[in-house]
């Protein structure tokens, strides 16, 4: 993300500039860092969605894959620098082989790995960078790698179900919008010179469908254009704070999609937390990353709030339950480890619960998109149909 700031430093001096990161979060911890008094931030969609455009996204398998090779090679003995070089010649995602190469170069020059990473922010995600320095650190870069690559890959794992059970939802929703337009442009004419011949009035719904059909023929690159306009509208929406706020609020509000979206963001926030916390990350710092890779603005807010009520004193057993998004498990599950000792061991647990829970809830809404979506476009065509005929029942009663 892209974020155009403007502030004002210790000495009075005014400035603006570009900040590239995960969240808004992460730009005022910087400015608050320099002790500059924030005037103004505001998201550069324009920007990113330019960048988006000609730059191909790295996915998580790409860097399970990354973080897997690099285990590899480091654990058989080979230097950073000759590991980064090997991976800059077999990446074939390009935009993910310009970032490793620029790592490449900023290592040889004596930067850090997670320092020569936090360079490029929309590749390397903010939980591996602070993996890396963790593991930079302690000296088990490799048991850090082997551990980022286990958690991409079932990052993976839980982002594929998501993508092939929403497969036939909208492939049926494609499929109603072809056979509505092929039936009001290539059928309903066939209609129109019966219709029109009778000198009967015509029904409303069909002359609804009459004049919906002729505006398409005319006039289709009109709504071809409005369909462009609405899409790019939300696009750029959802992209901006408020957009992308409104959205995820709505995600933990619908009764179809709310119950998803709570075991993803469940799963996630366990399994991050439970990586962080086993590779000897402060619990703070830990909430801070989780908070970035939750994938819903209005969760990372509430979490944000609970860092600061953690600082005073307050458990995270009883953060996690005041969020009020999370299952009563979750915060039970967490007292215990609290009370144990072995906090990262009942997260890993509880994330490969709900990582089956995750696959269930999938299931669970296809079912119930897949009737609903087939009622919806046997209504549409079915109004089509009957509008149609309508005025062949009124010609028949009238020859009677």
């Amino acid at each position: 993300m892209r974020y155009k700031y403007k502030s004002i430093s210790s000495d009075g001096r005014e400035s603006e500039g570009l900040y590239v990161g995960d969240s808004e979060s992460g730009l005022i911890n910087m400015l608050r860092e320099r002790k500059e008094l924030i005037i103004s931030i505001e998201r550069d969609v324009q920007s990113e969605a330019q960048i988006e455009l000609f730059k191909k996204k790295v996915k998580k398998k790409d860097l399970a894959l990354f973080c897997r090779q690099f285990y590899t090679m480091i654990s058989a003995g080979l230097g950073i620098v000759s590991c980064l070089e090997i991976l800059v010649a077999q990446t074939q995602n390009k935009t993910f082989k310009n970032a490793i190469a620029d790592t490449y170069e900023d290592v040889q020059k004596g930067l850090t790995l997670s320092e020569s990473m936090k360079k490029h922010t929309n590749v390397f995600p903010t939980i591996l960078v602070s993996m890396v320095e963790a593991g930079e650190v302690s000296g088990n870069l490799d048991t850090i790698m082997l551990r980022m690559a286990e958690h991409f890959e079932k990052e993976n794992k839980i982002e594929n179900k998501v993508k092939s059970s929403m497969i036939y939802p909208m492939v049926l929703g494609i499929a109603t919008v072809a056979v509505v337009v092929f039936m009001l442009i290539f059928v309903m004419p066939t209609f129109v010179g019966m219709f029109e011949g009778s000198g009967t009035e015509l029904p409303g719904p069909t002359q609804a469908l009459i004049n919906l059909s002729n505006s398409l023929q005319t006039y289709w690159y009109i709504y071809i254009a409005a369909v462009a306009a609405i899409v790019l509208g939300i696009s750029t929406y959802k992209k901006s704070k408020d957009g992308t706020r409104f959205f995820d609020s709505l995600k933990l509000k619908i009764p179809i999609v709310k119950g998803t979206t709570t075991m993803l963001v469940t799963s996630r926030f366990t399994r991050t937390l439970s990586t962080l916390m086993a590779s000897g990350i402060p619990l703070i710092q830990a909430l801070e990353v989780v908070s970035r890779v939750v994938n819903n603005s209005v969760i990372e807010e509430k979490l944000l709030t609970g860092i600061e009520n953690i600082r005073k004193g307050v458990t995270l057993s009883r953060t996690v339950k005041d969020v009020g998004v999370f299952p009563p498990m979750v915060d039970s599950m967490i007292k215990i480890g609290e009370e144990s000792g072995s906090l990262d061991e009942m997260l890993y647990k509880t994330a490969d619960f709900y990582d089956e829970e995750v696959e269930t809830s999938m299931q669970k809404l296809t079912s119930m998109l897949e009737p609903l979506m087939i009622i919806v476009m046997a209504l549409i065509i079915g109004f089509i149909v009957i509008a149609m005929y309508l005025p062949m029942f009124d010609l028949s009663s009238t020859v009677q």
